[in-house]
């Protein structure tokens, strides 16, 4: 007979073991493993109608699983890409669970044969610089938050930072003498410093001076001196967005997110002639095949490429309508 095993005593060793002492993972992988965690706990309790400090491992089966991430893309809405980030948490859990569950081993592989959703692959989007400029002039910089948010909007802009990377940014990161840059730990615990133009600089120059609040070690903090949320960055970058759309209209056709002002700086950086393997290297890219989505996008280029290849020798045909007679035939 298979012993009963709580579920809270695996995923509790899972986070403390695995990810902080073995992995080391970062905080942005903890959170986001949190977050999927606390998504299916909540599921599992309406299903089962247990606590989930009293929910068995063997409760969390594959069908179980199947049927949460079903109701994130019906009920919940979530891209293809989301379901499955979901899905390679819930996989990294049931990996460690293999080695510390061998009896439970049947279990564990079914849900781990649960397979990832394809999705359609699209362009990304990015901003061209008449809406950059607009997005920049949105926020008021007569008051202490539209300063804050025009110092991030352009760092953002010129660095192409992740927004954890951009929300844990504290003062020390940011070097405005010679060598004007900033320094940030990005995925895989990979340190990185992303030089700032002159612009930048003095912006940043001009916001740091500013009175801090709190402990004065964040970058760009909230009224109360803590780090800004993602959500309130992205709140805040929707507001700005909006008030932008009334001089841009473009933008009414986009949808900006964070990481679109990322995409903004690589197709900035290409359109100026970059190598491909210096936008990886800007961005803390792990593989230049990441870096290909630009090229992709990049209409401009493969206009320029167009120019460079000989045309087919064609010409165009003229229009003749049918004769009156048959055209009333063709069209009873």
């Amino acid at each position: 007979m298979i012993p009963t095993v709580s579920f809270a005593s695996v995923l509790t060793r899972f986070f403390t073991v695995r990810l902080m002492q073995q992995r080391h993972a970062s905080q942005h992988t903890v959170s986001s493993y949190r977050d999927t965690f606390r998504l299916l706990l909540k599921f599992a309790k309406a299903r089962t109608g247990k606590e989930p400090s009293r929910l068995n491992w063997e409760e969390m089966d594959a069908p179980l699983i199947s049927d949460f991430l079903d109701e994130l893309q019906e009920l919940r809405c979530v891209t293809v890409r989301s379901r499955n980030l979901r899905l390679t948490a819930i996989r990294s859990l049931f990996r460690y669970a293999a080695f510390e569950l061998p009896a439970h081993a049947e279990q564990i592989q079914r849900v781990l044969a649960i397979p990832c959703k394809r999705s359609t692959h699209q362009q990304i989007g990015y901003l061209v610089r008449s809406e950059v400029d607009a997005l920049l002039a949105a926020p008021d910089q007569g008051t202490w938050p539209g300063r804050r948010d025009h110092a991030w909007l352009l760092l953002a802009v010129q660095t192409g930072l992740r927004l954890s990377e951009l929300t844990g940014l504290t003062r020390q990161d940011v070097h405005l003498g010679a060598g004007a840059h900033v320094r940030v730990m990005g995925k895989g615990r990979k340190e990185r410093c992303t030089p700032l133009t002159k612009q930048t600089t003095a912006v940043l120059q001009a916001w740091m001076e500013e009175p801090a609040r709190g402990d004065a070690q964040v970058a760009f903090p909230n009224r109360g001196g803590g780090r800004l949320s993602s959500d309130g960055v992205q709140y805040l970058l929707a507001r700005h967005v909006n008030t932008a759309r009334v001089a841009c209209p473009s933008l009414r056709n986009k949808r900006v997110s964070p990481h679109v002002l990322r995409h903004t700086t690589a197709m900035d950086l290409l359109q100026a002639g970059a190598d491909t393997t210096v936008i990886a290297m800007w961005l803390g890219h792990e593989s230049v095949e990441t870096t290909q989505v630009y090229l992709e996008a990049d209409l401009e280029l493969k206009r320029r490429m167009l120019e460079k290849t000989t045309p087919a020798g064609t010409a165009p045909t003229i229009y003749r309508p049918d004769d009156a007679l048959l055209a009333f035939l063709k069209n009873l």
